[in-house]
């Protein structure tokens, strides 16, 4: 199955309004969940069982950039090692706004709780709500407004004391 191939089903799922899709073919395995209020997520399973989250192909970190990602200094990782991460979970473009005329949805300083929206991501044209996990405050804004994001990329930092 071609990469256009499952970007045209990825969106005529988004447009059907279903919530859950699955399609097995004899090497792939495609999964396709939407929801309301709820992110999308888009997983292909190999057949050795790992997974890759899908994206644009002009999306998809390189390696090189998934190891400088993994190359952060210890002094800082001793100092935060006290906060809890909130990641990103899809790659696309982070949004600490929901249009460009509103404000930001947390910012340092502010107190979350678990489920409460801190930022949105873009990927394929679809906004996915990124929620906090855990209670707190917010310590440190990670990454620019409008930077592209890689999966599993750190974007906020937690006191959840």
């Amino acid at each position: 199955m071609e990469l256009k191939e499952i970007q045209n089903l990825i969106k005529f799922v988004a447009k059907s309004g279903a919530s859950e899709v699955k399609l097995e073919m004899e090497d792939i395995k495609i999964t396709i969940k939407t929801g309301s209020g709820k992110s999308e997520t888009t997983i292909i399973q190999q057949p050795v069982g790992s997974q890759m989250q899908l994206t644009s192909p002009a999306e998809v970190p390189s390696q090189s950039a998934a190891a400088d990602a993994g190359g952060a200094s210890e002094g800082s990782a001793d100092e935060n090692s006290k906060y809890v991460t909130i990641k990103s979970p899809i790659i696309g473009t982070f949004y600490r706004k929901p249009s460009p005329d509103k404000s930001v949805f947390v910012k340092v300083g502010d107190t979350v709780d678990a489920g409460d929206t801190v930022c949105i991501i873009e990927a394929m044209k679809l906004f996915n709500e990124v929620e906090s996990e855990v209670s707190g405050k917010i310590v440190k804004v990670l990454v620019d407004d409008s930077s592209p994001v890689e999966f599993d990329q750190p974007l906020f930092l937690v006191d959840p004391s």
